[in-house]
């Protein structure tokens, strides 16, 4: 038997079917612990059993139902409700959608292809916490850009001074210097109005130890120039959004630092951490994004071309004809394709071979992206059998030395 669930918000359909796609039940259930066991007594009135327990398919990977379902050793397969809608148009031409209908599709698909869904992996319940914490990290860092972006857009309109304060500076506008300076004077009459001393002291407050004198003169020198400006009430009304913009700045700052360490806190604690950070331009947040993405589920990728392609590092080839194109990768794990670009550029400065093998790559023609694309993937493989076997990176068995003249001989190892 296979199941399937149209999640909505306050209550889900349910459907059964058999090996030969008769409907056996059907059910709308409530978002609620009497739902859930609604969902459980059915299933077992059909012969669900913890020997063989019947599979089921729904449109999210989230949500209590799907963590209840998955605590109950099952098998969950998250189909997106895209292919959902490809497989609803082999049912029915009237292209009419409803609930109950959509719950028999998801059935049917795990009952039709099933090997072609790859279920939700049998990660332990201190993975799911990682996994939380992590992309919940990511979020907050990607939320921290979207708000320094929005800050920095603002402060181009009237205060050029402070962007060209902190133009060189690491963090930009995410420094606590800049974030501290700029609530002290959100306007540009204010900071031409900040002596050197209290530049100092603002630099202190932001935990600056070291060349405070020569920062705070730099600084005031900067604020002291000539600038355009905008009339006096409107540089006022600007100033006043850009402290509430700030606002938004320090807290998303904030809630990236806190949940970065307590992401770096609990991966350190797992296993497979050791085997994860021996790899060059992994650290602890970088390597709990990969073990989020990727899970502790051993059997959940058969080979490491599939994690491979998962990973979106491996390319695809399309060949029709007498046409034949080797392209990258676009359906893939976005998270993990994001922390593969990272890996991969940090690991340069890290790893002799893996600058080697860059550079071996942008000789026979490759461009940045793709050089580092290709160094993610050859990465990925290693991690998979890394994992399988427990052990860690070896920068000699990794990295074996290879004449470009060999390189250029074997044109499998380019396309690769």
């Amino acid at each position: 038997m296979f199941c399937g669930v149209d999640w909505a918000e306050d209550h889900h359909d349910v459907a059964l079917v058999d090996a030969g796609g008769k409907q056996l039940a059907k059910l709308r259930i409530s978002d609620d612990a009497a739902g859930f066991a609604q969902l459980t007594a059915l299933l077992v009135e059909h012969g669900d059993c913890a020997d063989e327990p019947v599979p089921v398919a729904i449109e999210t990977s989230r949500g209590l139902l799907v963590a209840c379902l998955r605590a109950t050793g099952r098998p969950v397969s998250a189909i997106n409700p895209l292919a959902v809608a490809r497989y609803r148009d082999r049912h029915s031409v009237a292209r009419k959608k409803s609930d109950a209908v959509d719950a028999a599709v998801l059935a049917n698909i795990l009952r039709t292809d099933m090997a072609a869904h790859r279920p939700l992996p049998a990660d332990s319940e201190f993975v799911q916490a990682i996994a939380v914490l992590a992309r919940a990290q990511q979020n907050a860092v990607w939320d921290r850009g979207q708000a320094h972006n929005r800050l920095r857009s603002q402060l181009r309109e009237f205060y050029p001074a402070i962007l060209e304060a902190f133009a060189q500076h690491k963090h930009g506008l995410c420094s606590r210097e800049a974030r501290t300076i700029l609530a002290a004077a959100p306007t540009p009459a204010k900071a031409a109005r900040l002596t050197v001393r209290r530049l100092q002291a603002l630099l202190k407050q932001a935990g600056r130890v070291r060349g405070i004198q020569a920062e705070a003169d730099r600084i005031h020198e900067v604020f002291q120039r000539d600038y355009l400006h905008q009339p006096p009430q409107v540089e006022a009304a600007l100033g006043r959004q850009t402290t509430a913009l700030l606002r938004q700045l320090n807290t998303a700052c904030q809630n990236a630092d806190e949940l970065e360490e307590a992401t770096a806190q609990t991966f350190e604690e797992h296993p497979d951490a050791q085997v994860i950070r021996s790899f060059p331009g992994l650290g602890s947040l970088t390597g709990a994004r990969v073990l989020t993405e990727i899970g502790a589920d051993r059997t959940r990728f058969a080979n490491a071309g599939a994690l491979k392609a998962y990973a979106g590092s491996a390319p695809v080839t399309q060949a029709s004809g007498k046409s034949c194109v080797v392209m990258s990768r676009k359906i893939k794990n976005q998270r993990l394709a994001a922390v593969g670009y990272v890996w991969a550029f940090v690991s340069l400065t890290k790893s002799p071979g893996a600058r080697t093998h860059y550079d071996r790559r942008r000789e026979v023609g490759d461009r940045h992206v793709a050089a580092q694309r290709n160094l993610f993937n050859r990465f990925m493989g290693m991690l998979f059998d890394c994992l399988q076997h427990g052990q860690l990176y070896d920068e000699t068995k990794a990295f074996p030395i290879q004449p470009l003249e060999d390189l250029l001989e074997d044109p499998s190892s380019i396309a690769a």
